[in-house]
């Protein structure tokens, strides 16, 4: 992207008209009235605020106060990662994204449970700290020119191009054995998940051609490591898959040896689409198109029209969404492209293949623009403020797509091409390479009840890439996760953990060290409630019953946070 960047950035400057031009059709934008469509009528919902406020630190470990059991064969750190600083001096980040990465571990062992959490210090977090104002843009958020320099210095830096946040505050990510937080961004830190201290930034554009990567890859059992990021060249954007060999020949290596498996160019020259994640069977990687669209031209000039990269996200409800299936071995994509109708998703629950066919789930909606809803105002306001802002986000749903890898000459056209048993998707070849794809529910209506269902979560270890049984997730009756939820694709049952008042996080599965079913293991959850000072818990469920075990908890505040891992202790 950098490369893009200077070269709008230099016309720009070049060309002060243009510049005025952009900023009377950002302003005539501005007052263009948005069609607000409502997707839920609920009323009531409780104010969350403290769950997205500032928090102090806690880098020496406090001992949780222990309520049922946690089972002695719980040894490791679990590990979260998500937003924890929102303020800084007396400017606010607008969007809940923009917060600064707070670590958090909670390390189990003998049935007992410790909590620390540090602050990543970022080049992003530092900055801001010893300037005590917004010095770095995030996602919804970007700087204003420093007040101390003149007007002339004001007035040409915004001229100047968007340094690369490195506030990592999305997951805890895994490459080569070692660990890293993440965001989407082109930078990674390398961190010791015992201290939570970061050893080394590491630079994606540094090995391989490509702006960011996301901070959900996929691993295979011999460690290789598969994920997707941006490029940008004077041809237009595109997206890259990557793949990242499992080996360390040497000692303290990083993104050594990574390279781009294939790349495939946006259908629109500077408006790619946005994504956040993809999925992965044994065979193929699967990257979503969906129709949520980054302008390149309005991120790029952002400094100069007062706008941040949220303001450049659009969703474009005529268009498309587009499977691309990429061969891991060859790295060739399929000439066939599979369409569906326009949806937005955030998170994949697995894929694998079967009897000829490629299939996808993943958590997905009607409607692209509940990222640019987040706000951070929004997310602290209540009454029916907060209810309005919940009614016009659509739910989010599990859903799953067939895709038939089979595709030649003699396939016919328009007739379904799904025959596995007991499966309502559809598939059906509508010109040479392209098939148009309806999906099945994979939920009964039981489901409605609970806002959907997001932060889905599997055995990953034992069932990513191969057929399973159970999903778990957060259901959403507010803006945040409100309940916890076991899915059963044998005949699409659920079960429930819910407490009024209490906001769990993604549920992460840790298998049982003699696990020989799916389901033997536990289900940890951060669980946050804004109606009591300092009363978050760690939550233990069972996870073949999902009933409680135990509880760990903790005598600070944490805010409500993203992603999160289990790491095994030696």
């Amino acid at each position: 992207m950098q490369g893009l960047l200077f070269r709008f950035t230099r016309i720009l400057r070049e060309n002060l008209f243009a510049f005025q031009l952009i900023l009377f059709t950002a302003d005539k934008k501005s007052k263009a009235k948005r069609n607000i469509r409502h997707f839920t009528d609920v009323h009531g919902l409780p104010s969350i605020e403290k769950m997205v406020s500032s928090v102090e630190e806690t880098p020496e470990p406090i001992s949780c106060f222990i309520t049922g059991t946690i089972p002695d064969w719980i040894k490791g750190n679990f590990l979260r990662n998500g937003p924890g600083k929102f303020e800084i001096g007396n400017q606010r980040f607008n969007h809940w994204f923009d917060g600064m990465a707070l670590l958090h571990q909670f390390k189990i062992s003998n049935g007992q449970v410790t909590y620390k959490s540090r602050f990543l210090s970022s080049d992003s977090y530092q900055s801001n700290q010893e300037r005590n104002r917004i010095v770095v843009s995030e996602f919804g958020t970007v700087t204003m020119p420093d007040p101390c320099k003149n007007f002339f210095q004001r007035f040409l830096s915004r001229f100047e191009l968007p340094k690369p946040s490195d506030n990592a505050n999305v997951s805890f990510v895994t490459y080569k054995g070692d660990y890293y937080v993440s965001t989407e961004t082109n930078i990674m830190h390398k961190l010791d998940p015992e201290t939570l201290q970061s050893t080394g930034k590491v630079d994606w554009s540094k090995f391989i051609a490509v702006n960011g990567a996301t901070a959900h890859p996929h691993t295979e059992p011999d460690g290789t490591t598969y994920n997707m990021g941006n490029s940008y060249t004077p041809k237009g954007a595109y997206y890259n898959i990557i793949r990242v060999p499992g080996g360390k020949p040497v000692e303290g290596e990083t993104l050594e040896g990574a390279s781009v498996l294939c790349s495939i160019r946006s259908s629109e020259k500077t408006k790619p689409c946005y994504y956040h994640s993809f999925a992965m069977s044994e065979n193929y990687v699967v990257f979503i198109e969906q129709p949520i669209k980054m302008d390149l031209l309005k991120i790029a000039t952002g400094k100069l029209t007062g706008k941040s990269i949220s303001d450049g996200v659009s969703w474009e409800p005529k268009s498309n969404t587009v499977f691309h299936l990429i061969h891991k071995d060859t790295g060739k994509v399929s000439p066939v492209k599979y369409l569906a109708k326009a949806l937005s998703t955030f998170h994949q629950i697995n894929a694998f293949e079967e009897g000829g066919f490629l299939i996808v789930d993943m958590c997905a909606s009607d409607d692209g623009r509940a990222i640019t809803n987040y706000q951070v105002q929004n997310l602290r306001k209540s009454g029916e403020a907060l209810d309005e802002v919940y009614n016009t986000l659509c739910r989010v749903f599990p859903r799953r797509f067939v895709l038939p890898l089979n595709i030649d000459s003699q396939t016919p056209f328009n007739q379904n091409l799904i025959h596995l048993p007991n499966v309502t998707a559809t598939c059906l070849r509508i010109s040479t390479n392209k098939v148009f794809c309806t999906h099945e529910d994979l939920h009964g209506e039981e489901l409605h009840h609970y806002g959907g269902l997001e932060f889905p979560q599997i055995n990953y270890d034992k069932y990513n890439t191969r057929p399973y049984r159970y999903f778990y997730g957060c259901g959403f009756r507010h803006l945040v996760g409100d309940t916890l939820i076991k899915m059963d694709l044998n005949g699409k049952s659920m079960k429930v953990w819910e407490h009024a008042g209490l906001y769990p996080s993604e549920p992460v599965f840790v298998p049982s060290p003699d696990a020989t079913e799916e389901d033997d293991g536990v289900i940890l959850s951060v669980v946050i409630t804004p109606n009591k000072d300092k009363s978050t818990f760690l939550l233990v469920l069972d996870a073949k019953s999902f009933e409680e075990l135990g509880r760990a908890s903790v005598s600070v505040n944490i805010p409500y946070g993203f992603h999160g891992a289990f790491t095994l202790s030696v």
